[in-house]
């Protein structure tokens, strides 16, 4: 595979490029290597991602009809490459962009279409997905969320857990079960919910890093309109996939850029940083680690090029996404754990430090703890390359 641009690609990295150069909030602190915003920001990532929409790069890969720009899958790796890079503000909106905005395009009614998309793309929205209960995460076919119909309306009742978002969010994805005697794939029916509908609870979980990106939510007795169903009713599995297939997409490219970012930083901090009146980075094993790490990236890149271009030959994402999130989850863990090691005692103090370097790599820290659990947990995802692409003999 040649991994060069085409003189087309060139030309789309340097327009990307250059709009983000021009356009990135003042205040938005560059040396953030983080995913999730502070809440101080949200208002600020409000913005941005108007801005972004109005610039013509909210929802790029999505159709010219509604609203984005018809980008092709080598365009969208672009421009996630250059979001990385740039360490730019993410998208407040990722699961409508991401999630919501797609599923509603291949399965929505034109009513649902005009309604939804754009405010998805503006931002004047925010979407939360309900799919992880507390004893249907991995198995998210075990979901025992119910909706039952009554007259004109579905009546929800249920808990859903690890929403992010759902503090910010107006609409929510939701699965629920509709047919309690079909099997546990089947009887699934998935519905848009108005967040500000009666009888919704959101309570914020506070994550170790003190902040609370994730929320658990609570369903009772909610009424939600028989026009909200996307889809058919008992067909909320296969919507459900659409769903989880763009749930990754091309984000393996900013995933394997940010990771290269981080690596660069450590790099730096190992350079900076003095041991025994050394730098860091003179210490043999230290430079081991640090090489490690760097195959390790540098294998994240490859493989993401490798799922692009399996999807390029047959418009299906493989289980080649899995491999990248698997490296991906324990490789920032990994940095996480070696950029403390090198800051030594000042890497323990707490979050009051002043020091925004150490406050970072703290909270890459602490945050990277999930990375392993949430979007597919490392077991699920090693049963999956082991089975898909391996080859091996299923589990039984």
């Amino acid at each position: 595979m040649d991994f060069r641009d085409s003189p087309e690609e060139a030309a789309f990295r340097k327009e990307i490029r250059e709009w983000l150069a021009a356009n990135m909030p003042t205040e938005w602190d560059r040396s953030q290597l983080t995913l999730i915003p502070p809440e101080d920001r949200i208002d600020m990532l409000r913005a941005w991602q108007a801005k972004l929409h109005e610039g013509g790069w909210a929802g790029i890969n999505w159709p010219k009809e509604y609203g984005g720009r018809g980008a092709s899958l080598i365009e969208t790796a672009i421009f996630n490459q250059e979001m990385a890079r740039m360490k730019a503000p993410p998208p407040i909106n990722v699961i409508g962009l991401g999630m919501a905005g797609p599923t509603i395009i291949a399965h929505g009614t034109h009513e649902q279409k005009e309604r939804h998309l754009e405010k998805i793309l503006s931002a004047e929205e925010i979407w939360c997905q309900g799919f992880s209960e507390p004893g249907a995460g991995s198995d998210l076919g075990g979901l025992r969320s119910t909706a039952i119909l009554d007259g004109n309306s579905w009546i929800v009742n249920g808990q859903k857990v690890w929403t992010s978002l759902a503090h910010l969010a107006r609409w929510c994805i939701f699965l629920a079960r509709t047919d309690t005697t079909a099997p546990k794939h089947k009887g699934i029916t998935y519905f848009l919910i108005d967040m500000q509908t009666p009888g919704i609870e959101v309570r914020p979980l506070k994550q170790i890093t003190g902040s609370a990106d994730f929320n658990e939510m609570f369903f009772t007795d909610v009424r939600v309109p028989r026009e909200n169903i996307l889809g058919e009713v008992n067909d909320g599995w296969r919507v459900a996939m659409t769903t989880l297939l763009h749930e990754r997409g091309t984000l393996g490219f900013a995933l394997s850029v940010g990771a290269r970012v981080a690596l660069d930083e450590l790099i730096q901090l190992a350079r900076d940083t003095k041991r025994n009146g050394k730098p860091a980075i003179d210490d043999p094993i230290i430079r081991q680690r640090i090489a490690a790490l760097h195959v390790e990236v540098e294998a994240l890149r490859l493989n993401n090029y490798r799922a692009l271009t399996s999807v390029m030959r047959t418009g299906i994402p493989g289980p080649e996404g899995s491999l990248g999130k698997l490296i991906w989850s324990e490789s920032m863990q990994r940095l996480g754990d070696l950029a403390l090691e090198i800051l030594g005692p000042a890497g323990m103090l707490s979050k009051w430090t002043d020091n925004p370097r150490v406050q970072t790599w703290q909270y890459i820290h602490l945050r990277s703890r999930g990375h392993t659990i949430e979007a597919g947990t490392s077991e699920i995802l090693r049963n999956i390359v082991a089975e898909r692409v391996l080859g091996l003999p299923k589990h039984k």
